[in-house]
């Protein structure tokens, strides 16, 4: 969430207030149930599937992380904005694979076949 900040435009004599205009903006998405409404109208396109890793999987955030969001959010929206149904998980359904391959089926089985290993087992069908 942005810091509430306010701008005086002078011009118009309008105050905004990024803070308030962020809720707004949620709040109507919520209203016009935005992502569920795009995923609607986009269903019947050819598929576009984007993999991504963990969010900062490579330690603290950093500028290399808002530079890799930035690039996957526009790789993302245009492949959306060009006619596809877009699909951007976070490896879950990887996840969700491997768990059945596995029987995998709660915290304690994966941690009874050890994180490095359920680490390998993903990155094989990834890679």
């Amino acid at each position: 969430m942005l810091p509430s900040t306010t701008i005086d435009f002078s011009v118009t004599g309008e105050i905004l207030q990024f803070g308030n205009a962020e809720k707004n903006i949620l709040a109507y998405w919520k209203q016009i149930n935005a992502f569920e409404t795009s995923n609607k109208l986009s269903k019947d396109r050819p598929r576009y599937t984007f993999y991504d890793g963990p969010p900062f999987a490579t330690g603290l955030p950093h500028y290399g992380h808002i530079l890799a969001g930035t690039i996957k959010d526009t790789v993302t929206r245009w492949a959306y904005q060009t006619g596809h149904h877009v699909e951007h998980c976070h490896g879950l359904p990887v996840e969700h694979k491997i768990d059945k391959m596995h029987d995998i089926k709660d915290p304690e089985d994966v941690a009874k076949t050890g994180i490095a290993t359920y680490n390998n087992y993903c990155r094989q069908i990834v890679m």
